[in-house]
Order: C-alpha cells, then structure tokens, then sequence
C-alpha cells in the first residue's frame, strides 16, 4: 500500500508534489515498516526542526518499480532503508551519487559500497518460528536445521515465504542455494517441499501463524519470532544450522536531487547515535560496530554477535541472479 508521511503536519502529501523538494524540504522513499518510520522520523524532526521530510513508503518490489518508472524524470532526493539486493540493479545503481554520510565509515567493509552509493546500518535476518507447545502435542523434534525439516513427521506443519512475493522468502532460499552449492540447494527444497501446507506471500506470517498454534513451524523473520517471544507466545526462535540467510537495508542519495545539501544532512543524521539508538528496537541486525542487542532479545535467543549464525552472502549475486532464482523456483514449488 502506498503511503505518503508528512514530517511536519498530519496530512497525506499530493503525489503531484513530489520530488518538488527545495531548501528545507526532502522527498524520501522508504521500504521501512510505517511503525518504526514514525519514530526515526520523530527523532529526526528534532534533531532537524527546520527540515521537512516527507517519505513515500512502498514495499520493496513497488519501491523498485517506482523508481525504474520514473528513471526519466527522478522524484526522490534519498532512498532510505530498502533491501540491497534490489538497490544493486545495475539501472537503480545509476541513480545514486556516491556520499559517504558521517559515521559510515565506522560499517565493516560489507555493509558499504565500495563505490560509497549505498550503506547500510541495519538489516533482517531469518529464522524458525517454532510453537513449542505444538511440538510436544504433536511429539515432534525440534528442529535445529533445514534437513530437519525433511522429517515426513513434519507434513502438514510448515509454512514458508514465497520467494516471488516476499523478500523474506527469498533470502531463504538464497542462504540454502550459496551455502550448500546450486544443486544440493535446490535438492534440500526439494525434499522439504512435501511437508510445506503452505508457501505464504508475506514474510512475517508464517511466524505469526506458528505462534497462534495453527501450525509447528514458521520459516520467517527472527525480529517476528522476537517480539513474539517477548509478546508471551509458547515459541522458540531457532536459527538453521550452516547459516542464516539475511537482507541488508541500504540508504543512498539521488544523483538528480535538487537539494543534495538537506538529502545529505538526512543521511547523516540515520548513522547519528540517535538514529543507531533507536534500531535495536525495531531490529534483530544492526550492522553498527558495538551495539550490542537488548537483554530482552538475548534472553529470547538472539546471539550477542549475530555475525556468529548468520551465512555468508554474495549479495552481487544475489542481486544478478534474483529473476533467474524466482523464475525456478516457481517452477518448481509453485501451487
């Protein structure tokens, strides 16, 4: 859903106005979930009163088609927090003019674009959601990897993202595919497909679904499997053995800006200690070098350095290989 979020005043912007940005006001694009967009930008208000900032929130692939339809006449200044795997298509990547904002250099080489167009602060990684309490009814084993999941004890009790419809479905599979090799990749999909009673178009809903007991297994989010621990549901929050697959969410400033100035102060400003402050509340991967997670995510089983389970990612190829991986998977798996 599109939605516009005026920084300075309770009413939708006109979509005629934007990019229509001068000295003191900036048009962001944002795949950032509206609850946590509120916060940073009330943060932001008041280290910059005099700045307006109004953010157009799209999902991630309609964020991507908005900026590739207006290639020819580019209405944002900044692209704020979208998945790198879509930021690293070669058209997009043209739209960007390098700037290191203040504070980035402190991201370990990974979390930066060797060129300086994007950076990224934070990110989401996946994880099992699985109900305990279904579990022993159901006198399943805890599964402590993919192959795990090949149980035939387990049919009927999985639910995972669709890779076509959700980006979260799409880091997973990306994990098991560069962890494992193409083909024993798509093999060990191949042999969890059976048990699967669903393959759901949003990210978070497997979780969701695990922890109201409808089914044992959710492949989904670890910050969902988090806030749902913390919530009080019987859930265990498991993370695949041999690595986890995660997304990075990069910001960058638009080479056709009219005011790079203000665009500029606005990215700086999300590597500020008070934007990196506000992340662990909203985030189980935070790329920042010393924060650490909350007790509460600790205790709910989030590693004190998630770099400990996370795998190692090729997002280039992630990226240059996206419609190729989509196309066969749906090949494949798709009901």
């Amino acid at each position: 859903m599109r939605k516009w979020i005026r920084s300075t005043a309770a009413v939708l912007m006109s979509l005629g106005l934007a990019g229509m940005a001068s000295a003191g006001s900036i048009t962001v694009y944002t795949a950032l979930e509206e609850e946590e967009i509120a916060d940073y930008i009330a943060a932001a208000n008041k280290a910059m009163p005099d700045l307006e900032i109004n953010v157009l929130r799209l999902s991630t692939g309609k964020l991507g088609a908005r900026l590739l339809a207006e290639a020819g006449n580019p209405q944002a200044d900044v692209i704020w927090g979208w998945a790198v795997t879509a930021m690293m298509d070669p058209r997009i990547l043209e739209m960007l003019e390098p700037y290191q904002a203040k504070g980035s250099e402190v991201l370990p080489a990974a979390f930066r674009d060797p060129e300086g167009r994007w950076f990224a602060p934070t990110g989401y990684m996946g994880a099992f959601c699985v109900n305990t309490d279904r579990l022993r009814q159901k006198n399943l084993p805890m599964p402590k990897s993919w192959k795990d999941l090949e149980d035939p004890a387990f049919k009927g009790e999985i639910l995972m993202p669709d890779p076509n419809s959700s980006g979260t479905g799409y880091l997973h599979v990306v994990a098991l595919l560069q962890t494992l090799g193409e083909e024993e990749g798509w093999a060990q999909l191949k042999r969890i497909d059976p048990n699967i009673a669903q393959y759901t178009s949003s990210g978070s809903k497997p979780c969701k679904a695990a922890r109201a007991g409808e089914y044992t297994v959710g492949i989904s989010l670890a910050f969902t499997a988090l806030k749902s621990i913390e919530a009080g549901y019987p859930l265990a929050m498991v993370f695949p053995e041999g690595g986890v697959g995660y997304e990075l969410e990069a910001s960058g400033l638009m080479k056709s800006s009219d005011n790079k100035k203000d665009a500029k102060r606005f990215l700086d400003w999300t590597m500020s200690p008070e934007a990196v402050a506000l992340y662990g509340k909203f985030k189980a991967l935070v790329t920042v070098p010393g924060v650490k997670p909350s007790e509460a995510a600790v205790k709910a089983g989030l590693p004190a350095d998630v770099s400990t389970v996370l795998a190692k990612i090729d997002f280039a190829e992630s990226a240059r290989r996206q419609t190729e991986i989509k196309k066969k998977w749906k090949e494949l798996f798709g009901r």
